[in-house]
């Protein structure tokens, strides 16, 4: 079961993946190793998503196993080392990182990706040259391993830590190398990663590549909920003078129940006939409904409505 959740969470359904997760914490018999994976993994998907409380008491059950032998005691410092990060304190980061890559050094780097942790650790405090040695290695490592993940992983770290390389070029090649649903997360920090260079590098004519990576991107980071990568796609598209799109959950809040249901079947390409025989309501009740979405969301009809809440056209 972890293994499917844990490729679940690859893929980039980080919503659906921390459902699985909880419900495997609430099993009395997840106990050792599996449940220390399943609470780093619910670590991983609770930063991703900017729930930095969450996440720090999920870290405090793993300092007890931070001494414990190979991938348990390293999966541990892993969590730890992404925690610290994310809270902005590099120093303890790169000695959880380092930490675990000396219990488990020959862990795949897909599975534990301490090295990239550490590189960026190590650019943060003003050692980008060892940062870069580090993350080269791990492309090396990625490469022989025969992940693409793992090697997209190395090289989105990689043209973040080495200043001397083509990192348009480097990016271009990690994004190749992420099929659709392969890894929508990866690929959608990949895309801005582009976008954020494209518009320092090439601010007028990459700015219509870098708008449409940036639009990808924001679909994904909308619907996971993943607010950090959401706030780091807004600034860049305030940057190229375009506002972004209300996600799901910002625009439903605004709506009733009964509105939000409507609203959904109507994004799904429904007629008004087919939602009221969907909901059993009368056509009047779902045209009265429609109509109090349009003003509450801002639009004037339902050709932006698919748009403003999220779903698909």
């Amino acid at each position: 079961m972890l293994h499917e959740v844990r490729a679940l969470v690859r893929t980039g359904r980080i919503r659906e993946g921390m459902t699985a997760l909880g419900l495997l914490l609430g099993d009395p018999d997840l106990t050792g190793p599996d449940r220390v994976a399943t609470l780093a993994l619910l670590v991983d998907c609770r930063l991703a998503r900017g729930d930095l409380a969450e996440a720090m008491g999920l870290a405090d059950e793993l300092t007890a196993h931070l001494d414990d032998p190979g991938d348990v005691g390293a999966l541990a410092h892993h969590a730890r080392g992404e925690l610290a990060a994310a809270l902005g304190d590099p120093e303890p980061a790169l000695d959880h990182y380092r930490a675990a890559g000396r219990l488990d050094p020959e862990a795949p780097v897909a599975d534990l990706p301490w090295r990239s942790g550490a590189a960026l650790a190590m650019l943060r405090t003003g050692s980008a040259r060892e940062g870069a040695v580090l993350a080269r290695e791990q492309a090396e490592r990625a490469r022989a391993e025969g992940s693409a993940y793992g090697v997209a992983l190395a090289l989105r770290t990689l043209a973040t830590v080495d200043a001397g390389i083509d990192r348009v070029a480097v990016l271009r090649e990690a994004r190749a190398l992420l099929g659709p649903g392969d890894a929508d997360r990866l690929a959608a920090q990949v895309d801005t990663d582009l976008a954020g260079l494209l518009l320092v590098l090439s601010p007028v004519d990459g700015a219509a590549e870098a708008l449409a990576l940036l639009r990808a991107a924001e679909d994904h980071a909308g619907r996971q909920e993943l607010w950090p990568l959401q706030g780091r796609v807004r600034r860049l598209l305030d940057r190229v003078g375009e506002s972004p799109r209300r996600v799901e959950s910002e625009a439903l809040a605004a709506l009733t129940a009964a509105e939000q249901r409507v609203a959904r079947l109507a994004a799904e390409g429904l007629t008004n006939r087919q939602i009221a025989t969907e909901l059993v309501v009368t056509i009047k009740a779902v045209e009265w409904h429609l109509s109090h979405v349009y003003r509450k969301l801002g639009i004037s009809s339902r050709t932006r409505l698919a748009e403003t809440i999220g779903a698909p056209a």
